[in-house]
């Protein structure tokens, strides 16, 4: 399995320059709120995905006062040998990945060669927010795990924002649009069959975590809901193709797709306490985790930041037993709490590090 040795990152977020070495097992990084903890876990993240957790736009990852930050990682590879990854962004939108000093030919080449899963108090977004959070959740987790699908979503992407740009110009004559819904349909099918593959794997695993947190006093699900179960995409755009002229943008695709979280049957969103919300949500990424270990054969590295915010000590040391009961993954958790989270670490391995964090400048302890 992928796993960080060492760190080097420069100006990102408020880390001016930092280099770490790490633990292969358990990193436990503490400080108080506001310190530069989560932009450490943040900055292993965009490592990963090139891309924050947190922030789509990269000018918010800047120092501030810099127009550039690095970010460059050692990592022991699944077939033991080291390999160096580095990713440098400029603030005139340049993004050059390296991997042993050699450029990738595309970016998203990277994606899932460093598998990553992350828990924070953002999470909560899935539930609060609009069905884009959920679609972006979804998309991480399968562009990880399938390179086919990232890149027809990068296609069916491109090309709905082409078509939407025919209709807001109002240009748009029956050919062309024909020809886009027709290319936007081959590539819906696969990728729609793709996400409810996906989400039927998920449902018993989240499941069976959310009974381990909560009790399982309630029964959760997720329900995917989708355009395509009306029928196949083509005929769905041709039959609006008026509104869509009207209203200057495509009304049916994937891109309307929204995956429901429910308990007993109803959306959590609305019927779910903030107990069970957030149980719902350490559920659904601790489900993401498993899944992943099973398809790639060894375990992503874990992200988990603030978890305490999230579960009382001992649901956390739980789902921490859990995780690391059975080959055993890197795993880097933060907290504000020495002494609690020490406790926890030192019951589960021998094998950790930790790190004390003041105003972005970390040091092992």
């Amino acid at each position: 399995m992928p796993t960080l040795e060492k760190i080097v990152v420069q100006d990102y977020r408020n880390i001016e320059l930092q280099e770490l070495e790490f633990s292969p097992n358990v990193n436990c990084i503490w400080g108080n709120n506001g310190e530069g903890k989560t932009n450490l876990l943040d900055a292993i993240y965009y490592l990963s995905m090139t891309k924050s957790a947190f922030s789509s736009v990269d000018r918010f990852n800047f120092r501030y006062g810099c127009d550039a930050f690095s970010i460059a990682g050692i990592y022991r590879m699944p077939t033991d040998v080291q390999s160096r990854f580095a990713i440098r962004v400029t603030s005139g939108g340049e993004k050059k990945l390296r991997r042993d000093d050699k450029p990738y030919p595309k970016i998203s080449d990277h994606i899932g060669v460093l598998p990553v899963v992350m828990v924070s108090p953002s999470d909560t977004s899935l539930v609060s927010e609009s069905g884009d959070e959920r679609r972006r959740f979804v998309n991480s987790v399968l562009s990880q795990l399938d390179r086919e699908y990232l890149n027809s979503m990068q296609q069916y992407n491109r090309l709905l924002s082409m078509r939407n740009q025919l209709l807001k110009n109002g240009m748009a004559d029956e050919g062309l649009l024909a020809v886009y819904d027709a290319r936007l349909s081959d590539l819906s099918r696969p990728l729609h069959a793709r996400r409810k593959e996906f989400v039927r794997a998920l449902i018993p695993a989240v499941q069976a975590y959310y009974e381990r947190v909560s009790g399982g006093r309630e029964t959760v699900s997720i329900r995917y809901r989708s355009d395509l179960e009306k029928g196949d995409l083509a005929d769905l755009l041709a039959a609006g193709r008026e509104k869509d002229r009207m209203l200057k943008y495509t009304t049916a695709g994937l891109q309307r797709d929204d995956f429901i979280f429910e308990m007993d049957g109803y959306p959590i969103r609305k019927c779910g306490s903030q107990g069970q919300q957030k149980s719902f949500l350490v559920s659904l990424k601790f489900a993401q985790y498993e899944i992943m270990k099973e398809r790639y054969g060894y375990p992503p590295v874990l992200l988990l930041d603030d978890l305490f915010d999230k579960l009382d000590m001992q649901r956390v040391s739980n789902l921490l037993k859990m995780v690391s009961g059975h080959d055993f993954g890197q795993i880097f958790l933060t907290d504000t709490d020495k002494a609690r989270i020490r406790g926890i670490v030192d019951e589960i391995t021998s094998d950790s590090a930790y790190f004390d964090t003041v105003a972005g400048t970390f040091s092992r302890q």
